[in-house]
């Protein structure tokens, strides 16, 4: 096998597995109406190396496997995070690798999950849409636009880590 394609195959397994396994640890305010996924922050590794998409979204099949919102996180919940991703990767196109196009990038997870999770919350518990989608928002906004980017920008200035999580 190829040394690219054991690299890839290596990342993809870790941040799977680390985004699981965060989402595992902080389980208690990972799901629900009210949610704090300390994990999305990962979703950022993808404005650095694009290739973290498929791990990024494995990683949030297995920790909605354990979703006691059932099948249907699992399937909505990923979805949004690759609608999310998507976005990320679009803006780092458009604007470049800078800390306001990080911002601009950051709020693709919050609009993502705020409309995806929202309607599934909505369909689950016959609650409004437009107050999960408000509340999955600032869950969002919080982790990923205020401490993701903050936690993002440092790594992103340290040349070291950026040259481990490129995949060649």
């Amino acid at each position: 096998m190829k040394k690219n394609n054991v690299q890839f195959i290596t990342k993809t397994a870790l941040v799977a597995a680390a985004y699981a396994a965060i989402t595992f640890a902080f389980s208690f305010m990972a799901y629900g109406q009210v949610q704090f996924r300390i994990s999305e922050i990962l979703v950022l590794l993808a404005f650095i190396e694009p290739k973290y998409t498929l791990g990024l979204v494995l990683g949030c099949v297995l920790a909605n496997a354990a979703s006691p919102l059932g099948v249907i996180d699992v399937v909505v919940g990923s979805l949004a995070t690759l609608f999310a991703i998507i976005y990320i990767i679009q803006v780092k196109k458009m604007f470049g690798y800078n800390k306001k196009s990080l911002i601009i990038a950051s709020l693709g997870p919050v609009i993502s999950n705020a409309l995806l999770v929202g309607w599934e919350l909505y369909y689950l518990f016959q609650t409004p849409f437009w107050m999960n989608a408000l509340y999955v928002a600032i869950g969002e906004f919080a982790v990923v636009t205020i401490a993701g980017t903050v936690v993002m920008n440092i790594l992103m200035k340290n040349n070291n880590f950026v040259e481990k999580v490129k995949m060649n």
